[in-house]
């Protein structure tokens, strides 16, 4: 499958959304002796849902991953973060966003505190005992405010009006986190070999705390949770469903296309708001030696990731309509105004069934395009990758005007259609991109008769213009690589991109 599912994106935010059962273990503590908040600030507690829990080492794992079933609960305000840069060569920031009594308050978070978009570093401090007492770990785990996992008080807001989650796109943006007033956020880890802690399969006690940093920005009581922790082997055959949650899911219902073509002549009114699609630098860039195919294993591919988003003041939305025994659909973009009533629309391409493993959906055309140029920025290999179901996968920024924190659309299975389809719609929301990894011979770039020295993978948006948005200054963005090696093990060095450091 080529579409590039983030890891982290919405991992949580598909935990069930039953109300918390707080026992003993998870008693809400008073604030400190002597502590004052502030009117309009948020109260912040860690409890745990239980004070026992099961966690799966799988075979093949570098370790077990630390869901110990903790979470942070909000009460008297909504809990809200920007975060934000204003390049690559800037440092991300952060900034805790209050209200209060009808005014807005801005109040600057440490430098340094926040380093990208995935959350809070080093926020949940985990130490791991034995039977015997012995310690056996000490971790810490990044917290994502917007992993909600459900309201704490019947009274609470039936549906949180933030984010359900962290973005670990390298090149993202601007994101909002939050939790809001009578919910809680789950204080979960995302899957990475660098997330995991080596258990080996027994019984164990966890200690669960906050670190010092934050209890003392967020005013939160000095708490400790201990947990009983079993530690449960499993064989690799079940790995993959446990891990098929989070971005697979759609928030909500798929976008229905309308009923049937456009009628009348096709035009848009010069003041309608448009989509911006903006290309993003490549990363995830590596080198693969065959494919598993059928390739020769001398055959070196040059593999990537790339993104591109709609930082515009529409969402980009294109309806499919297929003519009776047709094998591609006709595709057309529309135009709405402020209030989002349909203004005009216009022709622009088609769309295409692939029957592929993996695919098997309807793709719409030239939608982006990927090339491997020379040191002087020549064409030298063009990725067969030019045909997409678009799709909400990264929140790349969520600061920009009417970002849509909720996005329908979050996975392939959600508006990409079936073989028998007569009509399809696909849409990129604003503030939001869509994200593929170009890893199969076609689509990755076949270095092997290339000769070693430096290149740049070019990401091109809206290629032949057939989209219409607000801007094509920003369609097209470039990443240097440095070839090396032998044929057949040929390697990849890249260097950073700005602050940026995401091969």
């Amino acid at each position: 499958m080529t579409r590039h599912h983030r890891h982290t994106l919405g991992r949580a935010a598909f935990i069930a959304t039953a109300a918390l059962t707080v026992g003993a273990a998870g008693t809400l503590a008073a604030p400190a002796a002597g502590a004052a908040t502030p009117t309009g600030t948020p109260k912040l507690r860690l409890i745990a849902a239980s004070d026992t829990v099961t966690v799966d080492r799988w075979e093949g794992e570098p370790g077990v991953y630390l869901d110990l079933g903790t979470y942070v609960t909000v009460d008297g305000a909504p809990l809200e973060l920007r975060v934000t840069r204003k390049s690559y060569s800037d440092p991300v920031v952060a900034s805790q966003i209050i209200h209060s009594g009808g005014r807005t308050v801005t109040k600057s978070l440490p430098k340094g505190l926040v380093k990208d978009f995935s959350g809070l570093p080093g926020f949940l401090k985990i130490s791991i005992s034995d039977p015997s007492g012995r310690k056996v770990a000490d971790t810490s785990q990044t917290f994502c405010p917007n992993n909600q996992a459900g309201r704490i008080r019947p009274d609470a807001p039936a549906t949180s009006k933030y984010p359900s989650s962290c973005s670990d796109n390298p090149f993202a943006i601007g994101s909002v986190w939050g939790v809001d007033k009578g919910w809680a956020a789950a204080t979960i880890p995302g899957y990475g070999s660098d997330d995991s802690v080596d258990l080996k399969p027994g019984a164990y006690t966890a200690k669960v705390s906050v670190a010092k940093k934050y209890r003392d920005l967020f005013g939160m009581p000095d708490q400790t949770r201990t947990i009983k922790v079993k530690v449960r082997e499993q064989d690799p055959g079940g790995a993959e469903g446990l891990r098929a949650g989070g971005p697979g899911k759609a928030e909500g219902k798929s976008l229905e296309p309308a009923a049937k073509p456009p009628a009348g002549r096709a035009g848009v009114p010069a003041d309608a708001p448009k989509p911006d699609l903006r290309a993003l630098p490549a990363y995830g860039i590596t080198v693969n030696h065959g494919d598993g195919e059928g390739a020769a294993p001398a055959k070196d591919y040059l593999a990537f990731s790339a993104t591109v988003w709609n930082g515009g003041s529409s969402p980009l939305v294109v309806d499919g309509f297929r003519r009776p025994g047709a094998k591609t659909m006709d595709a057309y973009q529309y135009f709405f105004d402020a209030k989002g009533k349909q203004v005009g629309y216009t022709p622009t391409g088609t769309m295409e069934w692939d029957p592929r493993v993996g695919h098997q959906h309807w793709h719409f055309s030239d939608f982006a395009s990927y090339r491997l140029l020379g040191a002087d920025k020549k064409e030298i290999v063009r990725s067969g990758k030019e045909a997409f179901c678009l799709a909400n996968t990264d929140a790349i920024d969520y600061t920009v005007k009417n970002a849509n924190w909720h996005p329908y659309n979050t996975d392939l299975a959600t508006a990409c259609g079936e073989e028998s389809s007569v009509s399809v719609r696909e849409a990129l929301d604003i503030g939001n991109g869509d994200t593929y990894s170009q890893e199969r011979p076609g689509q990755s770039f076949d270095i092997s008769g290339l000769p070693n020295g430096t290149y740049y993978i070019q990401v091109l948006a809206n290629p032949d213009q057939r989209l219409m948005e607000e801007s094509t200054a920003n369609n097209v963005t470039y990443r240097k690589v440095i070839l090396g090696g032998e044929p057949g093990a040929r390697t990849v060095t890249v260097p950073k991109y700005g602050r940026v450091d995401a091969p």
